[in-house]
Formats: structure tokens, C-alpha cells, sequence
């Protein structure tokens, strides 16, 4: 079986766990996930092994540079209340029309110092009464476009907004703690099963505001 990788982004530096052992990798996180032979280096790194009990310090969301982008109406579930919206604020079809095109609904969600880490803090705005979080797969490409694994990532949204009209697609989904990454980035070339878990959990002083999971499939 190959091992499992997976990359944290600390305050002290690029942290590798594998198969239960610790390792720091060499070269910042923008270095390092932009070397064409990232899965290969990771998964027979020998050298400097971090000493047993090591606890990871500062953990930070998995990004550096990066922009963070989402894919809209994917999830067949949300395809008939998303048309309904759409006829309801006058959108038409725009909806369907996407669902069936060849060229994906994709837009900017946020920069990466606009990104929460796991255990930050997201927000929601003012001017809406109803954010909704969103887990969602994330897909992690290197600079030369390249699959290097996935993190999970939380699209929040402000749903009253972003019904009301289409065209307030970027003021429901765009804005300070919106978008959180993390706490890890699988490197892995292989596609995840359907079986895969997504789960998020979000607290508000202290107690349990929202909690699940859901699947790939």
C-alpha cells in the first residue's frame, strides 16, 4: 500500500506526515509544491526526520501565493433549487444552461491572505441573514497547472444574497473569511474514492454551531 502524505503548513515551516513519522521538508511551501517531482521526493524523504513527540506549531491554512478559485453547480442535489432561484430573481436558464455546457461556471473566491486557517475564525456579512458553510473537495495544481493532491475547503456563502439575484454571485462568496483551507494538503496523483469523507465542523462561543460530513459520491 503507498503511503499516505500529507503536507501542513506551519508557523515554523513545511511540516511532511507520513505513515506516523514527522519530516521537514526543504525549500518554503510555494518551493516546495512546485517541484515536478513533489510525490516522488516525499514519499522516500529520509532525512530530516523530526524527533518523536514533535507537535506541529502554529498550523496554518495549506496555501501560500495561491489563489483559491470554486466551481459552481456541481452537486446534481442543489440542481432544481438552483433553477428555481434563477426563474424566481428573472436569471431564466442561466442555471440550467451551465449544467448542461461544456465550459464549467468557475470564479475567484479568494486571495490567500483572505484565507482562514483550521481553527480561525470565518465570517459572515452584515448585510445577510442567512450564511450557510459549504465543505467542499479541493483541487491543488502547482504552477505548471498540474494535479499535486486536495485539501478541504469551506465556501462559505451568503444564501439570501446570492438568490436574490445571479449577478450577486461575487458579493455572496467574495469577502473577508469567506474561505477556509485545511488543516492538510494529500499529495497524492491518484483520484479519490467516492467514499471519500469531507467533514466541518464550526463553533460559536464556544458551542457547536454546525457539524457534518458528507461524501464524494
Amino acid at each position: 500500500m503507498a503511503a499516505v502524505l500529507k503536507l501542513y503548513h506551519t508557523a515554523a515551516g513545511v511540516v511532511l506526515a507520513r505513515d506516523g513519522e514527522l519530516f521537514a521538508p526543504a525549500g518554503s511551501w510555494d518551493v516546495l509544491i512546485n517541484r515536478p517531482d513533489l510525490h516522488e521526493y516525499l514519499a522516500t524523504l529520509e532525512h530530516a526526520r523530526l524527533p518523536s513527540g514533535f507537535r506541529l506549531p502554529g498550523l496554518r491554512a495549506p496555501i501560500d501565493s495561491q489563489e483559491v478559485w470554486a466551481a459552481g453547480v456541481t452537486y446534481w442535489r442543489s440542481r432544481t433549487a438552483r433553477m428555481a432561484e434563477a426563474r424566481d430573481t428573472g436569471g431564466s436558464s442561466c442555471y440550467d444552461r451551465v449544467y448542461e455546457a461544456v465550459r464549467p461556471e468557475l470564479f475567484f473566491k479568494a486571495p490567500p491572505w483572505r484565507v482562514v486557517w483550521p481553527g480561525g475564525f470565518i465570517r459572515a456579512r452584515r448585510d445577510s441573514r442567512w450564511t450557510v458553510p459549504e465543505p467542499e473537495l479541493a483541487a491543488y495544481f502547482n504552477g505548471r497547472g498540474e494535479l499535486v493532491g486536495f485539501t478541504i475547503g469551506n465556501d462559505v456563502s451568503a444564501r439570501d444574497i446570492e438568490g436574490e439575484n445571479p449577478l450577486y454571485l461575487p458579493q455572496a462568496k467574495i469577502y473577508d473569511g469567506a474561505c477556509a483551507l485545511g488543516p492538510a494538503l494529500l499529495v497524492t496523483p491518484e483520484p479519490l474514492p467516492p467514499e471519500t469523507t469531507i467533514a466541518l465542523r464550526i463553533e460559536q462561543d464556544g458551542d457547536v454551531a454546525c457539524e457534518g460530513s458528507t461524501t464524494l459520491a
